[in-house]
């Protein structure tokens, strides 16, 4: 959950190198988000969420969604009073969709525009 609005990219080639024992060989991370403490992946193969847990955040999960699996989605705009910004992936087999808030740092068009680009291939 994004709340003080420092949501922000990273460079795909500095997300390339930290999170670089999550890739298999040749996988290419081509755009990164920084959400708090939580990032969000677009690598050429699949959608990686890192999700860190715990008041300290030293636990972490990682969920691999491969592109193939999302079913559809859909992003939610900031309004007036709702400074936020919401993007809902629903995989198959599951009934309800993984959500990520963006804060007014990073364009949710340019998000849905990525994830249309590996979606819907």
């Amino acid at each position: 959950m994004a709340l003080f609005g420092n949501a922000h990219t990273i460079n795909p080639a500095t997300a390339q190198q930290d999170y670089a024992k999550l890739l298999g060989q040749g996988e290419q991370v081509h755009a990164a988000f920084l959400l708090i403490r939580d990032t969000i992946l677009f690598t050429d193969r699949r959608l990686i969420l890192v999700d860190k847990q715990g008041i300290t955040g030293k636990k972490t999960e990682y969920h691999s969604v491969p592109y193939r699996s999302i079913t559809h989605f859909a992003v939610e705009t900031a309004g007036t009073f709702d400074l936020d910004a919401e993007l809902k992936i629903w995989i198959s087999g599951s009934p309800t969709p993984l959500q990520k808030t963006f804060t007014k740092g990073v364009d949710i068009y340019e998000v849905q525009a990525i994830l249309t680009q590996f979606v819907a291939r």
